[in-house]
């Protein structure tokens, strides 16, 4: 993908995520992660499956840059549950092998962590949806190292920009690249008036606060 091209499709994307819903933001009823953070923004990419048009977009590009920065990739690899069905469509058209890792071991039956053939040795692609502080992800670049894959690196349709996340992913040598991010998409929020200026100085101040409590 040229990076002209790149641009104006990260643009195109994160108003998209806007128009259907897929990312929220509310800066006076925060949203509560998993994790327990505090948020003012949410974001759920499976939304995204319900749009043919989008869908195919997110695949095609996500195809695209995988043959421009991983010629050599011979898997793709989804990350449960968000992403398994993104993955899924980027290695039919990709016509390549696919598998899926789970967050742990299944409790019962053959205790799978990894779904799929796993085939030592061979050079994988991880799909992700999303990356927050990066944990899930590199969990799923672990297993699939333990089970003898290499893995070129990982792509996700979004990320926060966390400090903790990118930190994570160079100190475990896995490149990582998005279709979006959060930068992005607050101008795109703001040139389209999903939210106001103050809306804006308040959810960057959210994740520069967040970068900040990390690295104390």
């Amino acid at each position: 993908m040229e990076a002209i091209h790149k641009q104006k499709f990260s643009v195109q994307l994160a108003l998209k995520l806007l128009q259907i819903n897929a990312i929220k933001l509310n800066t006076e009823n925060l949203f509560t992660w998993a994790s327990g953070i505090k948020s003012p923004i949410y974001c759920d990419n499976r939304r995204t499956l319900a749009y043919p048009e989008l869908r195919r977009n997110i695949r095609d590009s996500f195809s695209s840059l995988i043959q421009e920065k991983y010629p050599e990739v011979e898997y793709i690899a989804g990350v449960a549950t968000g992403a398994i069905a993104h993955g899924a469509l980027v290695a039919d058209q990709l016509q390549l092998p696919y598998l899926y890792i789970r967050p742990k071991p299944k409790e019962h039956g053959l205790a799978n962590q990894i779904e799929g053939v796993i085939d030592p040795g061979k050079k994988v692609v991880v799909v992700e949806d999303l990356i927050s502080t990066g944990g899930s992800s590199l969990k799923a670049v672990e297993a699939l190292r333990q089970a003898g894959f290499q893995v070129l690196g990982l792509v996700a349709i979004f990320t926060y920009g966390f400090q903790q996340a990118e930190e994570a992913f160079m100190k475990q040598n896995c490149p990582m690249i998005t279709l979006t991010n959060f930068d992005v998409l607050l101008r795109t929020a703001m040139e389209h008036e999903f939210i106001s200026l103050q809306q804006t100085d308040f959810l960057l101040q959210w994740r520069n606060q967040l970068n900040f409590e990390t690295n104390v």
